[in-house]
């Protein structure tokens, strides 16, 4: 399987993620399973615009990796405070938890990626 995906061609999916505040809008990098040769669920860019969050929410049988491109987030890490700035990056591994809120003033834009373990 190749291909190419033009900007403006990927599917875009607006969501309320694990109770958190407003939505995450998910630009689909690669489609799962099939486009993930069946080894994760999630290879998007996510936005959150300003106060919205990705609850916080328990990793079962994968783990987590969020780069972050744009704005600033406030990262829990299994409840520790963290503040996320371009170019940082975060993981979450099976069994542990977190959560990603925007309270900057402008979008706050990352790669998230999970892979089963």
């Amino acid at each position: 399987m190749s291909f190419v995906r033009r900007k403006g061609e990927e599917t875009v999916l607006r969501k309320k993620l694990f109770d958190g505040a407003g939505e995450a809008e998910m630009h689909v990098i690669l489609k799962a399973p099939e486009e993930m040769y069946g080894k994760g669920r999630v290879f998007n860019r996510v936005v959150l615009a300003p106060g919205a969050e990705i609850g916080w929410h328990i990793h079962r049988g994968d783990g987590e990796c969020f780069f972050i491109l744009k704005g600033e987030g406030v990262y829990s890490d299994n409840g520790r405070i963290v503040t996320m700035r371009p170019g940082d990056m975060c993981f979450v591994d099976d069994g542990e938890g977190h959560s990603m809120r925007n309270e900057g003033s402008e979008d706050l834009e990352m790669i998230a990626l999970v892979l089963y373990v």
